[in-house]
């Protein structure tokens, strides 16, 4: 049975895409509003209501010598971009100075929050699609039996690695030193740590590692839609065993660039901190997004009368997979959280204490939403079969991976000025139709079922 994309779903789509515009252009005009001329007057009425972690930073800016290691990683942005030098004694010159600095800093966070909006939407879209190529690959390089009926919805989602890579890539080239202080020339001057990472951490390496990367997964792609696609009308396996081979090869280039885009897209948003662990840890939040999304897509097509092969087993193994990997992505992130927190090295914990003094809510929120509800709403077997609730469930880890992605850059880039507002809400809308409409205008290219490839009967009646 074929599917064609609704005018309903396509209106909405474009209707999503335009409100998201809307919302975007406004945070870049909101953002802009506040000048050198009055940020002071900004941060003196923010003062006086006294809203939030501002007051406090802004009054132990004037009360406390070590500022700069009272507020960690925000501290050491400030003197990357401004290129400070220590406090050596509270006079009323230097005091002046630092305040001005201070002013600057809180001018360039505000100015950074639309870009850092925008891009947390667009990588968080596009990881979607990257977790779902990985599965994908690893259906066919295992030879799984019971999964070939769920192909065309993975091909259909995949069809937006292109765009949300190719999208990620320009913002991240566009908003430059907004989201990566290390794009700055003058920030390079003044700090011998990213000086010693020039050699990486360079915007034209930054830009051929991510063509590359791109390119890479696009090709597999293609040729893996290609073969699949013409396994159709093919009167043996050939196409079947071609997509075997590219799928095991692909999976060795998958695990390299999946970590080295970690490191460059994501992680050096904050150039003094690393952590080994990182390229798992985004690679398991982006694995069970993808096969989150697989499940709804699958549980909405079934609705609408189509997917009539797929059964309330298939359901299940996907809703495992959710469960499986949840509690997967959950011991990265506490084996990352302990380590770097018990050993308490200065460079290392201030990572983990940015995030928890000024983004309390997002920050253990996403752990409760990540962790604890998949583990409550899917433990249950019996659960895992009923549609309604696999979608419930697939909501809340959704969201939860996204706070995940905002944790990640919002602290580096925006400091304590973050809020969910309508930047985050335009740019959340933005790319969720421009997903939508692309993934259902390829499903709806092809037949929903890979007829030809010689475990789909396997697939079909695969119950347990």
């Amino acid at each position: 049975m074929e599917y064609k994309i609704s005018n309903r779903l396509k209106i909405g789509a474009i209707i999503l895409i335009i409100l998201g515009a809307l919302g975007v252009g406004f945070g870049f005009w909101d953002s802009h509003q506040y000048t050198e001329d009055n940020i002071t007057e900004y941060l003196a009425n923010e003062e006086h209501h006294g809203e939030g972690h501002a007051e406090e930073m802004q009054g132990e800016s004037h009360t406390e010598e070590n500022h700069g290691e009272e507020h960690g990683e925000t501290a050491v942005h400030m003197d990357e971009s401004h290129g400070d030098d220590a406090h050596a004694n509270n006079s009323e010159h230097e005091a002046e100075e630092h305040e001005m600095s201070h002013e600057e800093h809180v001018l360039h966070q505000l100015h950074n929050r639309p870009y850092a909006a925008l891009y947390v939407a667009a990588f968080f879209f596009f990881m979607i699609a990257l977790g779902v190529l990985a599965f994908y690959a690893i259906q066919y390089a295992s030879q799984a039996g019971w999964s070939p009926v769920l192909f065309r919805v993975m091909e259909g989602i995949t069809s937006y690695v292109l765009p949300g890579g190719i999208i990620v890539l320009l913002i991240a080239f566009f908003a430059d030193s907004h989201l990566f202080v290390w794009m700055d020339p003058d920030v390079v001057a003044h700090d011998e740590l990213i000086q010693g990472k020039s050699g990486w951490l360079n915007k034209t390496g930054f830009m051929i590692r991510g063509a590359i990367f791109l390119a890479g997964w696009v090709l597999y792609r293609q040729f893996s839609r290609k073969f699949s696609l013409a396994q159709d009308t093919a009167d043996d396996n050939r196409n079947f065993k071609k997509n075997f081979r590219i799928s095991a090869g692909f999976l060795v280039f998958y695990i390299y660039t999946e970590s080295m885009m970690s490191w460059d897209w994501i992680m050096s948003v904050d150039p003094h901190w690393f952590s080994t662990l990182f390229g798992w840890y985004v690679f398991a939040s982006m694995f069970v997004s993808g096969i989150t999304v697989i499940a709804m897509i699958t549980i909405y097509l079934k609705s609408k009368g189509l997917l009539e092969f797929v059964n309330d087993s298939h359901i299940h193994d996907l809703a495992k997979f959710m469960f499986g990997i949840s509690i997967f992505w959950t011991y990265l992130w506490f084996s990352q959280f302990m380590l770097i927190w018990y050993s308490n090295i200065p460079e290392e914990v201030t990572y983990f204490v940015t995030r928890i003094e000024d983004y309390k809510l997002p920050f253990f929120g996403m752990v409760a939403m990540n962790f604890i509800f998949p583990l409550l709403l899917l433990m249950n077997s019996d659960y895992k079969r009923i549609p309604w609730f696999v979608v419930m469930a697939g909501i809340v880890i959704l969201g939860g991976h996204y706070l995940d992605i905002f944790n990640m850059i919002m602290p580096a880039t925006v400091g304590d000025r973050w809020f969910i507002g309508i930047p985050e809400i335009g740019s959340i809308l933005l790319f969720g139709g421009l997903f939508l409409l692309i993934v259902f205008w390829s499903l709806g290219k092809h037949p929903l079922l890979a007829k030809r490839n010689p475990l789909v009967e396997e697939s079909k009646n695969f119950h347990y």
